[in-house]
């Protein structure tokens, strides 16, 4: 039997405020299959998502198909870390006249890209956040050594006074993303206030974050198998921004 919903018993829950330090529930807060204590969050495996991998993964698959199936995964994942950001309860009165209890994002929230494969993820943060600022950071890894080196970083004014989703779409030896965190902290920006956003993520680049960052928040689309002696995800995607961006040598589109 259906029982009404008790607006104001659920407003009583809600209406402290979700911090980094605790994550109080409101409307639409997101679960994490790896546990609730966990820093690391595994989005959903919805059948929908999985389609989306399976397309993307497939080297036979043309450039059309991973853009397009591409933007699904990124879209999936952006929501989801949006989750995490502090929202107030907030009621707003419908069209029809009646009152709808739900939540807003209340912190600035800025975005910073790992150049270049971090910017594929640039266009579906603005369909869902079109205010938000979005920073560049630009690190190369070294082919021989594996090692990131940083180049240059340009940060949006104010970064120090919200929230920050950085968008480094493969995490693999965690080596980019430690090089990264290392640039916002010395910008003002606290670990427990960056959301780390990647499609893929390895349990040797998960483990190497978070035993050294351990306030730092990891949302993944998929957490892979390995490593390969390459330092590439197995089974991986390849060079994600190669295959974005149309560099990687297929110049099949249909």
């Amino acid at each position: 039997m259906l029982k009404l919903f008790d607006i104001e018993l659920f407003e009583m829950k809600a209406t402290s405020r979700m911090s980094s330090d605790s994550m109080t529930t409101v409307p639409g807060e997101p679960g994490n299959a790896l546990g609730a204590e966990s820093r690391v969050h595994l989005i959903p495996q919805t059948p929908s998502l999985i389609d989306a991998h399976t397309r993307i993964r497939d080297r036979s698959s043309p450039r059309r198909d991973v853009l397009a199936h591409g933007r699904r995964v990124i879209r999936f994942l952006l929501e989801e870390s949006f989750g995490f950001l502090p929202r107030d309860v907030v009621r707003v009165i419908t069209p029809a006249g009646h009152t709808y209890v739900g939540a807003r994002t209340t912190d600035d929230v800025c975005a910073v890209s790992v150049v270049r494969a971090g910017e594929a993820l640039e266009a579906e943060l603005w369909s869902i956040a079109p205010e938000v600022r979005i920073g560049k950071i630009l690190i190369q890894r070294d082919h021989v050594t594996k090692q990131p080196s940083l180049h240059w970083a340009h940060l949006p004014d104010g970064i120090q006074d919200g929230h920050v989703l950085l968008l480094e779409p493969m995490l693999a030896t965690g080596g980019s993303l430690m090089a990264a965190l290392d640039v916002l902290n010395d910008a003002g920006v606290p670990d427990d206030r960056i959301i780390a956003v990647s499609m893929l993520s390895s349990p040797q680049g998960i483990e190497h974050v978070t035993r050294l960052r351990p306030s730092v928040r990891i949302v993944t689309s998929s957490i892979e198998e390995r490593l390969d002696e390459a330092a590439y995800m197995v089974p991986g995607i390849g060079d994600f921004g190669d295959r974005w961006f149309g560099t990687d040598g297929n110049v099949t589109w249909l």
